[in-house]
């Protein structure tokens, strides 16, 4: 009965728990959100009612997962002052900024004009109408610097009083040091290229589903053009934003380096590309990459380059060094399973195979699973990797946690969340299935779209 009586442990498995959860959607708003902008881009130009068809059908997916996406990120500020006020205290001047500027910028951008594309056809300009699909995907990733600025201040952080620190709440000198920390844009870009590879991996899922169907095949061609392009450049853009990231680490968290390579002895770094860590022996098993000191030359151009090993670091100072390497690793495992999956794809593409190949549907069906995988494990890496400090070298997790909430509460509330959150999963994809099944709707004949001057399509386009 000890873990059920830990309320440190329980905090964090139900932070987790939500976290986790919540990212299940970002991917999908933000990532689709992309799909959706290119198709309305391909609608403008072309004014043919099937493109308009195939753009409402992204537009139903996206606003479904935004508003679940919405619904499920509240619970994780609430648990700020509930679980975790000792460090809402600790950063509340510096979160204090990023996270209204998220909510006053970014989500009402996004909401605004993602109004227009539910509600707004036939009552704007087509001009307007197409731009507001980019303003939508803007907002999203808008939305997505303001929280990334805020996880990365707690990994490397900066612009604020050192002094303030022994008083409990931290004191912001700097807004643009705080804001742009050292880790906060090899974050931002690694994070939302993850999330354009996820897009365009469902788009392709679904581009799959109809071509297995027989059905809808104008919108699985097209959409599936679009996504084998946008996954192609994103997933190769990834070695070089993954690299960057991998850089900023170990310059700025070298403890957790060692840990996501279960270094430990200081001394040149080797890259393992898969293994198991014995904590107990303190030793590694693995297979590396043949170059002894690889990390060094990729951070340093110096394969002699030293690094701190986990032997000198204090037991109470490591992270899990076990669950930090898998995470890490089984992350760039799948990103290798991807840049296959993707490169075949597109070669098929070009040839238009994919629609004859049955095999090769039924695994774009699932690839999806993929990144999303490899989300959640990279997120692992970064924030178990950060453990015992939820503020790095400034606040320990075990200070963080509210010690007036009884353990019994949390674990009632996370019962909860867990049935709730399970409820709220089989309705979405209830929902989202069900739009995917009905496929895209030509819109019957009606008041047309305000179509000002400027918006008349160019010569040999259609209009509605």
């Amino acid at each position: 009965m000890g873990l059920f009586s830990n309320v440190a442990a329980l905090a964090r498995f139900q932070f987790a728990l939500t976290v986790a959860f919540h990212f299940l959607f970002v991917p999908m708003s933000i990532g689709l959100g992309l799909i959706m902008a290119l198709t309305s881009s391909r609608y403008y130009k072309t004014r043919d009612p099937q493109d308009l068809a195939h753009l409402k059908l992204l537009v139903k997916i996206f606003a479904a997962t935004f508003i679940v996406g919405v619904a499920t990120g509240i619970t994780m500020e609430f648990a700020f002052g509930t679980n975790w006020a000792n460090y809402s205290r600790f950063v509340g001047d510096i979160f204090g900024a990023p996270l209204a500027a998220e909510a006053l910028f970014a989500f009402f951008l996004e909401s605004s004009f993602l109004g227009v594309l539910i509600f707004g056809h036939k009552r704007v300009s087509a001009k307007f109408y197409h731009v507001s699909a980019w303003l939508v995907w803007a907002g999203s990733c808008l939305s997505a610097l303001w929280i990334i600025i805020a996880n990365s201040w707690m990994q490397t952080p900066a612009g604020y009083d050192p002094a303030s620190v022994a008083t409990g709440r931290v004191h912001l000198t700097n807004f643009f040091a705080a804001g742009f920390n050292p880790s906060t844009i090899q974050r931002y870009l690694h994070t939302v290229d993850s999330l354009l590879i996820m897009g365009a991996f469902v788009a392709m899922a679904i581009s799959a589903y109809y071509y297995l169907k027989g059905q809808h095949l104008d919108f699985a061609k097209k959409t599936m053009r679009v996504a084998v392009v946008v996954g192609l450049i994103t997933t190769i853009l990834m070695l070089p934003l993954g690299h960057l990231q991998a850089v900023e680490v170990a310059d700025n968290q070298p403890e957790k380096m060692a840990a996501m390579e279960g270094h430990w002895n200081t001394g040149p770094m080797d890259m393992a590309i898969l293994g198991w860590v014995d904590t107990q022996a303190q030793k590694t098993y693995s297979i590396n990459i043949p170059i002894k000191g690889f990390i060094g030359l990729l951070t340093k151009f110096d394969t002699s380059t030293s690094y701190q090993g986990l032997k000198e670091i204090p037991v109470k100072d490591r992270a899990p060094v076990q669950a930090t390497f898998q995470s890490y690793h089984l992350m760039v495992i799948l990103w290798g399973l991807m840049l296959v999956v993707v490169i075949v794809a597109f070669l098929f593409e070009r040839k238009d195979r994919i629609r004859q190949k049955k095999w090769a549907q039924r695994i774009l069906l699932w690839a999806p699973l993929v990144p999303l995988a490899a989300i959640q494990f990279g997120w692992m890496a970064a924030e178990v990797g950060r453990q015992p400090w939820i503020v790095w070298k400034l606040m320990r997790t075990s200070d963080a946690i509210s010690m007036s909430v009884p353990a019994g509460q949390i674990l009632i509330t996370l019962l909860l969340f867990i049935v709730v959150y399970l409820v709220i999963a089989i309705v979405y994809l209830r929902v989202v299935f069900g739009f995917i099944k009905k496929g895209p709707q030509l819109e019957a004949a009606g008041k047309p779209a305000v179509v000002s001057a400027d918006d008349a399509p160019t010569s040999g386009e259609e209009a509605n």
